[in-house]
């Protein structure tokens, strides 16, 4: 039968709507169960990039995802398959980014825990993702697949935004369909808007503050509010921190800016001390109040689209709201002071935080990242694993208006590089910066070849410490020697040579020079630098 004649099938209905809702790419790697699927992306206009495990495509589909800020489909196949996009699905999850996962099922006289003895078989495959996604949705006739999309990308888009999961029975992918093509589809999520007397309430509050200060979170960024909460900070003349996720939604040489210090006790107290702290888009977890010290001895505003975070820590004013429209409203009520009170109580936060951090013999370290800001263009998007520079980065890299992503939502190893890959694809004439160590670079070394197949613009700095160096650190600290943490490593530049993909070995020294070169070479390339860091001292121990 020639292509001309042949019937359109579920897939076609998969691929139509995800072009109808305006997908224009998806990522993933095909399966026998999703043949059907796959073979329909041959009749599309969406452009598919395969990359070399489903957790990796995982990750690009997030990395797309965060800088699109709208949906990036993740197709794979059954059981092995579906399960090895968790890991990049709980990272999704954590940092509210839309990936729909659309993965095969067993045929459809299978489901429902039957063990029909399918290949790929599972009693119960959306039990595994229950737990990680927003929903899910299994799809059992033709007829349900626009519907079932449509609702899935809305719910994916929803604040607060995350990953959302859809299986299709293999049957149901291969059958010829007699539904009409898909032309129309809205995912159109709804607004979250806050409601008028907390907007009152809130605005009195920080009217009436003395030393108000501003904490700024991953919802920030994901919501565009960078110019709301500018505004805000200035007519309070308020110092701004950010949270780790929150890098990028204040001017880091802004005067009232006091940076993403926030694993240092000279924050912790500056936030504490705070007579009203508003808190937009974030729950104060783990790392954002410094391993759970924070102890907050003003009022505490939290502005959070997620109802379940909402006065999760600390008790406070609290707001369900999306952060653009909270933050632009309360710009809009407050009260415009004068300016200068704020600017020193920021500078002075600083001076104390450079102190502590000039104590320490962290020359290298700070010479290091240094020689990476200034290598990255300023618009560059950068990508970091759970690696001793990254941490670095999460406190003391400057993003100016490139946009700064790592995997500290789930913090998993092996996200910097498959992500800058998928970032990589939203603008091919722009670098993008991947940062890994030597243990994490090793989940993603198969997608080399990805990077050489589709010559997409990204660098690799992988600091390669011979061993998980972090975790050396903690048990070092904690145990007075550490276990499991030492590898044994390839020749990294070699092997990125046998992908074709040029690389290059430096030094701290050569650092800055080496990198520059290589993000302004078209098409991937590797900077390998033979380092051991070390991090600053905790605070919080």
């Amino acid at each position: 039968m020639s292509t001309a004649q042949r019937p359109r099938t579920g897939g076609d209905l998969v691929l139509e709507s995800l072009t109808a809702l305006g997908a224009d790419t998806v990522f993933g790697l095909p399966g026998q169960h999703a043949l059907g699927l796959f073979d329909a992306l041959r009749r599309s206009a969406v452009r598919y990039v395969g990359l070399r495990t489903e957790n990796n495509a995982g990750f690009a589909a997030d990395a797309r995802a965060r800088l699109t800020g709208t949906v990036t489909p993740l197709l794979v196949s059954t059981g092995p398959g579906a399960l090895m996009t968790l890991p990049a699905l709980q990272e999704a999850a954590a940092a509210s980014a839309p990936v729909l996962g659309i993965s095969s099922q067993i045929p459809t006289p299978g489901l429902g825990g039957g063990r029909k003895g399918y290949l790929h078989e599972l009693r119960d495959q959306q039990a595994s993702f229950r737990d990680i996604v927003k929903s899910t949705y299994t799809v059992r006739t033709a007829s349900q697949i626009p519907s079932a999309l449509a609702a899935a990308w809305r719910e994916a888009l929803q604040v607060p935004a995350g990953p959302v999961w859809v299986e299709i029975p293999q049957d149901v992918l291969l059958d010829a369909t007699a539904v009409p093509p898909v032309r129309a589809l809205d995912g159109t999520p709804a607004p979250l808007a806050p409601r008028p007397e907390l907007i009152e309430e809130a605005a009195a509050a920080l009217d009436g503050a003395a030393r108000p200060v501003l904490l700024a979170g991953g919802g920030v960024v994901r919501a565009g509010a960078h110019e709301a909460l500018r505004a805000l900070a200035e007519k309070l003349d308020a110092p701004v921190a950010c949270t780790f996720g929150g890098k990028g939604a204040f001017p880091w040489e802004h005067p009232l800016s006091v940076g993403s210090w926030l694993e240092d006790r000279h924050t912790t107290g500056f936030l504490e001390d705070a007579d009203v702290l508003l808190v937009a888009g974030s729950g104060l977890g783990e790392l954002s109040s410094n391993y759970h010290t924070f102890r907050p001895r003003g009022q505490v505003i939290q502005i959070e689209a997620d109802l379940g975070k909402l006065e999760s820590n600390h008790p406070a004013l609290a707001l369900h709201a999306d952060a653009a429209p909270a933050l632009a409203a309360l710009a809009d009520a407050v009260t415009a002071r004068p300016a200068g009170p704020g600017t020193e109580r920021a500078r002075t936060l600083l001076e104390k935080v450079r102190a502590r951090i000039a104590a320490q013999d962290l020359g290298t370290e700070r010479h290091v990242l240094a020689a990476v800001r200034e290598a990255l263009p300023d618009d560059a998007p950068s990508f970091w694993d759970m690696t001793i520079l990254g941490y670095w980065a999460w406190s003391a890299f400057d993003p100016r208006t490139g946009p700064f992503h790592s995997a500290q939502g789930a913090g998993g190893l092996g996200y910097a590089f498959p992500a800058a890959l998928g970032a990589a694809t939203t603008d091919p004439a722009r670098p993008v910066l991947a940062v890994s160590g030597d243990g994490g670079a090793m989940y993603s070394i198969a997608e080399l070849a990805t990077a050489r197949q589709y010559d997409l613009p990204v660098t690799w700095l992988i600091v390669d410490d011979g061993g998980y160096g972090i975790l050396r650190e903690y048990m070092t600290d904690a145990f007075g020697q550490a276990t499991a943490t030492e590898l044994a490593r390839p020749d990294f530049t070699a092997l990125a040579a046998s992908f074709n993909v040029p690389a290059t070995r430096t030094t701290p020294a050569r650092l800055g020079e080496d990198l520059a070169k290589a993000l302004a070479t078209p098409g991937p390339s590797v900077v390998v630098l033979p380092a051991v860091l070390k991090m600053f001292a905790p605070t919080h121990l």
